[in-house]
Formats: structure tokens, sequence, C-alpha cells
């Protein structure tokens, strides 16, 4: 059973288990309208935050992947309910159903604004605003529940992943690539920033439930293998675009403070989380997850990059005026569709 099918990893999983002959459930709040898998699985439309809905998911499941959550553009108390909650919600239903495993995605947002690099594994957490704040709360309920009734809950924290499916922020990249803009980057781009193929991450994720579960019962960080400047993987985006265009950095302290008082304007899509770490090193040790599960990812930065904007050319005609706060639609660009006509 796959919490959130319907959303952006949760779509990518599903195709990635069926291909491998499972059975396989979602529940999501949203209608799970994808014409290539939707008459192949079981669906179930509920709320994490419904325990009711929550088990009638569950039923005849072995193995959790709990990937729902609500992201920071969503309320604080949405936030906090649906990843709080909602993970509380998910790990009390499958106690009682007595499932093999759940696999807890969370996320590298968890470490909040680090001081050094590579980002271990036992690195002290500090939640950033209300979404890096309930990943923690959610990890803690996670590990309680595994001590208190000796369930293997494996706990992923992804880096922020891209692939086929992904809009949200990157939708705005996309567009102005496709246009022929260059990017305005904040900060001169020479920091590190390491992202993660969203076909990688299905690859952690099954290992998480297939191993053996003393194996996998532990925290594992999972980003790319390779990855180099955030303006050199970008670049590789506009020179797929092939206008010649360039990433332009701009000295990051203004750009922050504007980006501050435009989004407390509801100007800017932007937030916090993004602005403010875009400028700095940004990148986690996959050491564990490699020697103990074996975790070996196919695609460098720059791949998963150019991939997703493949795929958004393929599928620019089906967006439409589509907008909203999930991986799944575009967001709106506010007055920045104003700077784009500077690059």
């Amino acid at each position: 059973m796959v919490t959130g099918g319907a959303g952006f990893l949760g779509i990518n999983l599903v195709r990635y288990l069926l291909a491998r002959g499972h059975r396989v459930t979602s529940l999501d709040l949203v209608p799970f309208d994808y014409e290539d898998c939707r008459d192949k699985i079981r669906e179930v439309q509920g709320d994490i935050r419904d325990i009711a809905a929550v088990r009638e998911a569950l039923a005849g499941a072995q193995i959790v992947v709990h990937c729902a959550a609500a992201l920071p553009l969503y309320s604080p108390e949405d936030i906090r309910s649906t990843d709080l909650d909602g993970t509380r919600n998910v790990l009390e239903a499958s106690h009682e159903a007595e499932c093999e495993r759940v696999v807890h995605v969370s996320s590298t947002a968890v470490y909040g604004i680090p001081d050094h690099h590579p980002l271990l594994e036992d690195d002290p957490l500090h939640g950033v605003g209300p979404y890096g704040q309930a990943k923690v709360d959610a990890e803690a309920v996670c590990l309680d529940y595994r001590k208190r009734y000796g369930m293997c809950i494996p706990i992923i924290r992804p880096k922020t992943f891209i692939g086929p499916e992904r809009l949200g922020v990157f939708a705005l990249f996309y567009d102005w690539a496709k246009d022929g803009r260059g990017f305005p980057m904040i900060g001169s781009g020479r920091n590190r920033y390491q992202f993660l193929d969203v076909e990688d991450l299905c690859d952690a994720i099954y290992l998480c439930c297939t191993l053996e579960r003393d194996r996998v019962n532990d925290i594992f960080n999972i980003g790319a293998k390779e990855f180099r400047t955030m303006r050199e993987d970008y670049q590789a985006v506009l020179d797929r675009a092939g206008f010649g265009k360039h990433v332009r950095g701009f000295p990051a302290a203004p750009m922050i403070w504007t980006l501050r008082f435009l989004e407390l304007l509801r100007l800017s899509p932007l937030y916090k989380w993004v602005y403010e770490t875009a400028s700095k090193d940004s990148f986690v040790s996959i050491e564990k997850a490699e020697k103990v599960l074996g975790f070996r990812p196919k695609y460098s930065n720059r791949d998963a990059l150019v991939r997703n904007y493949e795929w958004y050319l393929a599928n620019l005609h089906k967006f439409g005026d589509a907008s909203g706060v999930s991986h799944r639609v575009p967001w709106k660009q506010g007055i920045l569709r104003l700077a784009k006509v500077f690059f």
C-alpha cells in the first residue's frame, strides 16, 4: 500500500512496483487519474488523517510505503496534521494489521540549515519551519513505534528528487528555459547542491521493502552520487534547451531579502527553504545506503535535471492552466513572471 499514490513520488513508485509484478493499493486524497495504470491497482481515495481510510487501504497489504505529506506551501496547520498526525495513523493502522514493514519517506529537511557537509544520518536534527519540524517529529513517532512494538520501519531521507511527473518549483525554471531565457541564481552558483532522480529513490525504497528486516530497519540518506556546482548542473538544462543562454549569479543577501518581502506579500511562490538554501552547499553522504543496502544511483544531478526537463517538454500540452501547491502541477510564478523578460 502506497500512501500519496497519486502524487509525484507515488505514481513513479506505483509504476515501479507494477513492473515488478506486485499488487498495489494507492491511498490518496485526490483521484488516481493516471490512465496507464489506473485499472491495474486498487484505489482508495481518502485522507491519511482519517484512520478509517487508512485501515480500509491497508486491507490485505503486507508492506506499506508512506509517501504522503503536506508540502511547505500548505498551511502550517495542514502540514502538522498531515505530516505528523497522518504518519501516526499510518503506523497505528499498520501495527493493528500486522504489516510486515512500513517504509517511511522522510526528508533531508530534518537537518535544517547545516554548518558542515556531507551530512550523516546521526547528525543533529533541526526542523526549519513547519514542514521541517513536522518531519523531525514524524521520525520520532516512527522510532517510538519501532521501539515499542518491534516494528520494522526503515526511514529514508531523500534529497530533493526530480524526474517524470515533477513540476512544482522546477516548472518555473523549465518554463524559462523552453522560452529561451537564462536563469538567475541566488549567489555565485558555485555551491554544491545534491539532487536525486525519482527512479533512484524508487530503487532505494524497494531495497528497504525486500531486503532482510534487520538490515533495513534503520535510517538512510539517499541522493545522487555525482553532482557538481549549482551553476554547472542547471546550465545542463539551458544547454539542452539550445538557445545559448546561461545561468547568471546575483549577490545572495539582496535577493534573499527581496524574496522574503515578496513571499510576505504573497507575490512569489518561493518559500524560505528554497531561497535561503539555494546559495549554500547542501549534500549528504550516501555511504551508509551504499554499504548496507547496496544502493547504486544511476543518475547524476545533470542527468536527472535534463531527464525531468525532457519529460516537461513532452507533456507541456497536458498542463493547461493547472496550478497549485503540490509537485504534480506548476506553481504560479507571480511577480517572477515579470522578471523573466530581463533574462
